[in-house]
């Protein structure tokens, strides 16, 4: 049976099964994975352990599609069944409870967080698995107007306290290699000089050169996609040897963090979030 692709009775199961988790973690409700895993599994025509955390991956990488957050630990599989993508959209459209939780997380105020030891949390940057839908697969098209991953990513109170972060990171960063001088010099640009600078921090290399340093800050797991602005792209592009963005997720719980130094186009992968149009 684990050859097969899954009945419409089994996607629907499994996606309902998902989504309860889902509502669990963005409300700070205790589940357990492993549970839900077993009570599914007797639901289900013979699929296997393997099987079933594969399909669980699945609907993060159709949640993610769509703009919506993900169960962490489930990372995205994202060439998905056509029928698992099309129920994922169905249900979502109608789990109004699910939104109204997915929205109260994303705007919930958030304080820094206490880490025992905040150099610790650096590693690697994830491989994100991108490998594209098949050809004939139509894209998804979310039936509600937010996208709630972008709504996280406007939470003001988030933005402020990963940046808060990132400048006790960087001064401890510093001072443990001996460099006390360069940490107090450390500067909080986008409070000093506003936004338009094209990054958030300013601080440096342990030989003395500069570090640009954008931060993007998420509570979500390291799969979820940021955002990016044209002016920090561009600023990037300029700065390419001394610009880094610092990735912060998971960032409640278990605050961890990674890093892409260079130009932003050459460490990520972009997509056109929205268009600007004017008539021709």
């Amino acid at each position: 049976m684990s050859g097969q692709d899954w009945s419409r009775p089994e996607v629907e199961g499994i996606v309902d099964d998902y989504f309860s988790m889902l509502a669990a973690e963005l409300s700070g409700t205790p589940y357990n994975k492993t549970a839900h895993r077993r009570a599914l599994k007797s639901r289900l025509d013979g699929r296997s352990d393997a099987s079933i955390e594969f399909k669980y991956a699945n609907i993060s990488a159709a949640l993610l599609d769509l703009g919506f957050p993900y169960v962490n630990g489930y990372k995205r599989r994202a060439n998905y069944q056509i029928l698992l993508g099309e129920v994922v959209a169905e249900k979502l459209s109608s789990a109004s409870a699910l939104q109204e939780i997915a929205a109260a997380n994303a705007d919930q105020p958030i304080a820094v967080p206490e880490v025992e030891d905040i150099l610790s949390i650096l590693t690697e940057r994830p491989c994100v698995d991108t490998q594209p839908r098949l050809a004939e697969e139509p894209p998804l098209i979310p039936r509600f107007t937010t996208n709630y991953i972008e709504r996280e990513a406007r939470n003001r109170s988030l933005g402020n306290a990963g940046e808060a972060f990132v400048l006790n990171y960087e001064r401890a960063r510093l001072i443990s290699a001996g460099k006390e001088a360069l940490a107090a010099r450390i500067e909080h640009t986008s409070k000093v000089r506003g936004d338009h600078e094209g990054f958030d921090i300013l601080s440096f290399e342990e030989h003395g050169e500069e570090r640009l340093i954008e931060v993007k800050t998420t509570k979500y797991g390291s799969d979820t996609p940021f955002f990016v602005t044209r002016n920090e792209v561009a600023t990037s592009e300029r700065n390419a040897t001394r610009y880094q963005v610092y990735r912060l997720f998971s960032f409640r719980e278990a605050p961890h963090l990674y890093m892409l130094p260079g130009a932003i186009p050459s460490t990520c992968q972009l997509s056109a979030a929205s268009f600007l149009a004017l008539p021709k």
